[in-house]
């Protein structure tokens, strides 16, 4: 009987067990996880699951993973992949055989040097386990401070004022959500951040954390000192390739895999915010995605392609961030975009279609609520239809969107 193996229980790694079955695979499926939870969704992690100390939102019960014949090995890490033997090494000492094996070993938590995160004021949020941790702090009359002005640290920011904790957000850069979100998007996100009471900082330049055990001193170079009860880094992550890169396969910004996350060993796969993919709509470059629609859809594909498929996927990157009342959306990739337009669909939300010489290339937009859900929506189908829509339609809000993909 084949055997097939995947190593990381995440969303990815789920969607890529359930998909093997789905496309009819009869043989043993076993899942590897390092935490010892079953499957659940990250995104909840620094909104709405840490705002109501809710337990984990889990991708499917036991149940479900028992009636679909799926093992799952949780608590336990892969220590190396020998490639000739076809088998996994566990972390307990045991060896499991495998067929096809499927890598969704995620991303981890990116650390200052200076400020090793530790089980007390200093932490990072990747995990359940992170958020319960950081909980407790978000609390009326404590000061939490926060390193780093992307989606993680901004969500962060917004839950903790909800709880009533004060907040201090130290950014390096001049801006908040320098990568791939627009500047009259970010200006709108720091300003609603400014109105909660989010001590908002710029242009920083840490000399030195110094962890206590009543506190955490964030030392700037320009003086300053800032003393909270908990110091969250949101800097970015990093690709976990560690087990790949020891198997001898190729890495290039995570695992390198071809348009059918096939890595350079045939048998082994990898799929979600580990690997680099080509992206057929931008001319084929190679492009790392951390998103949950990502890690969904490539598991699924992964699946499929475990088994010989040989489907490429047809999607457009998609991301989204809510914080406070604010939902911001991004379809598509904007960095070779020459033009831009603006449509305004209220006096609160907006949308920016980002233009190239190969027509529309991306969409971003911002707004309360589900206000810009549509329009983001048909605009990733213009993107992925390859559409050339014309400016000023575009910009106009009389000119449905829908009128624009039937033409």
């Amino acid at each position: 009987m084949s055997s097939f193996v995947i190593v990381g229980a995440g969303e990815c790694g789920a969607r890529a067990a359930f998909a093997l079955r789905e496309r009819g695979f009869d043989g043993a499926v076993t899942l590897i996880g390092t935490e010892p939870l079953l499957p659940y969704e990250r995104p909840p992690l620094s909104k709405d699951a840490i705002v109501a100390g809710a337990r984990p939102t889990f991708v499917a019960d036991a149940a479900r993973f028992e009636a679909e014949r799926i093992r799952i090995v949780i608590g336990v890490s892969v220590t190396a992949i020998d490639r000739n033997g076809r088998n996994v090494a566990l972390s307990n000492g045991s060896r499991l055989p495998y067929d096809k094996l499927l890598l969704a070993t995620g991303a981890s938590a990116r650390e200052l040097p200076t400020a090793p995160c530790s089980d007390g004021r200093v932490r990072v949020l990747r995990t359940h386990g992170d958020a319960s941790a950081i909980r407790p702090h978000m609390a009326e009359g404590n000061h939490i401070a926060i390193i780093g002005g992307g989606f993680i640290g901004l969500e962060l920011a917004a839950s903790a004022r909800k709880l009533g904790a004060s907040v201090t957000l130290l950014e390096g850069l001049p801006r908040v959500l320098t990568r791939g979100v627009p500047a009259e998007i970010a200006e709108m996100v720091c300003n609603r951040h400014r109105g909660a009471g989010v001590d908002l900082l710029f242009g920083i330049k840490i000399a030195a954390i110094d962890e206590r055990p009543s506190d955490v001193r964030i030392s700037l170079e320009d003086g300053r000192v800032i003393a909270a009860n908990l110091l969250v880094l949101g800097i970015g992550s990093v690709p976990n390739v560690a087990l790949a890169d020891a198997a001898g396969l190729v890495i290039d910004n995570g695992i390198a895999v071809d348009q059918h996350l096939q890595t350079s060993d045939p048998d082994i796969f990898a799929a979600g915010d580990c690997c680099s993919f080509p992206i057929g709509h931008y001319g084929g470059r190679r492009i790392r995605l951390e998103s949950w629609r990502n890690a969904h859809e490539q598991g699924a594909l992964a699946g499929a392609n475990m088994m010989g498929a040989q489907e490429t996927s047809a999607a457009v990157p998609w991301f989204w961030s809510d914080q406070y009342d604010l939902t911001l959306q991004i379809a598509g990739l904007a960095e070779e975009a020459v033009t831009t337009v603006r449509r305004d669909l209220s006096t609160e939300a907006f949308i920016l279609f980002h233009l190239g010489a190969d027509g529309l290339l991306a969409a971003s937009g911002i707004g309360p609520g589900n206000a810009i859900a549509r329009d983001i929506r048909l605009a990733e189908m213009l993107i992925a239809a390859g559409r050339h829509p014309d400016p000023a339609a575009l910009a106009a809000p009389a000119i449905k969107l829908k009128q624009l993909l039937a033409a």
